[in-house]
């Protein structure tokens, strides 16, 4: 198991790299798990998610400024104690692209310089999942310069295999953070009972567990969540719904999904919220913005001290022909069917300010 640690944004403590993987997982001491167990927070817990981010790659362009003003327009909605996004890129210079240098005919690679982690940063992004088809496009020495440019800027990050983010909160209690998707490179979202099982060990080290899963179909026509798997392109991406009902039946207390490249929608499941698709955050100059593909939304949900749902708040958003983020767009109402269509009884309410509830 590999556990990241580290203060949020007014912490007084540095952000230790993870540590090494075990031979096999460890259990906690007693004493540690009950702490972990009891551990309350002075209050309510905000996370806010977005969905899929790539900060241009040289093949298809990078932003000027060093990409310093890709957030402008959304970044007042960043904000909360854990604020997550879905880095579907590698932060990585020089060769070892899988397409060789040449995106394009049906291979993509996407990366953008070590240095834009400091976007993130100034963004407000506390941990980023590095679970997704992307991730791995420099390689693992892509992997190992994008979590050294994430240590770099104290970014907790998850995604591999056993690895589990632990964000401690300044005012006391913390928040674990799991990212699957359906590779074996990554804590592979394929396998439901073995990401349950991590799930369990993360409730063990925070009182409050989020799950993001990287996982589904793609395109325009993928804004459902079937029953049943998926596949695209003849890969096996995964059943959404077993995923996120697995995961909190073994105590996650929140969902947040991405991967379809579009909106899906929401649902709350044994009293936690489900939302399998936020969609585009930001991709420049990378992703299909035309319809549906261009829509996205950032998801804040505000939990009590042990998990359980307070309230929640979907801000649309949507991208600009260069795929640069703004506010507004109809997502909100896109989100609002979809839940309807798909989840019947058990759909989040969605009021047309955004407002969620059960």
């Amino acid at each position: 198991m590999l556990v990241a640690i580290a203060f949020s944004r007014g912490g007084d403590s540095p952000s230790p790299a993870p540590a090494a993987a075990s031979a096999a997982p460890t259990t906690p001491a007693p004493a540690a798990a009950a702490a972990a167990a009891t551990a309350t927070a002075t209050g309510t817990v905000t996370i806010t998610a977005v969905g899929d981010v790539v900060m241009g790659t040289p093949e298809f362009g990078l932003p000027p400024a060093g990409g310093s003003t890709l957030f402008n327009g959304v970044k007042r909605l960043l904000r909360g104690d854990v604020v997550f996004g879905n880095l579907e890129q590698a932060l990585a210079t020089g060769p070892g692209s899988k397409c060789g240098g040449a995106s394009g005919g049906g291979c993509y690679a996407f990366a953008s310089p070590p240095s834009y982690a400091r976007n993130l940063k100034s963004a407000g992004f506390t941990v980023m999942g590095i679970a997704n088809n992307h991730a791995l496009d420099w390689g693992t020495s892509g992997q190992r310069s994008t979590v050294a440019a994430l240590d770099a800027q104290r970014i907790l990050y998850t995604g591999r295999p056993g690895e589990i983010a632990v964000q401690k909160l300044p005012r006391g209690g913390s928040v674990a953070v799991i990212s699957v998707a359906p590779y074996s490179w990554a804590q592979n979202a394929l396998d439901i009972p073995g990401t349950a099982a991590l799930v369990k060990k993360a409730a063990t080290l925070a009182p409050i567990v989020m799950v993001n899963i990287h996982v589904g179909a793609e395109g325009r026509s993928a804004n459902r969540v079937p029953r049943g798997g998926e596949t695209f392109l003849g890969e096996n991406r995964g059943n959404s719904r077993a995923l996120a009902h697995a995961v909190i039946d073994a105590g996650a207390d929140l969902v947040v999904g991405q991967g379809p490249h579009v909106l899906r929608g929401m649902q709350f499941y044994r009293g936690r919220l489900i939302a399998y698709s936020l969609g585009n955050f930001l991709g420049y100059k990378v992703f299909s913005v035309g319809g549906a593909s261009g829509q996205a939304g950032v998801l804040a949900v505000t939990l009590g001290p042990n998990g359980n749902f307070i309230s929640a708040r979907f801000s649309p958003t949507q991208l600009s022909s260069d795929g640069i983020p703004s506010q507004g767009g109809y997502g909100t109402s896109l989100v609002r069917s979809l839940s309807k269509a798909d989840f019947g009884s058990t759909a989040a309410r969605i009021s047309s300010t955004g407002e969620i509830t059960r």
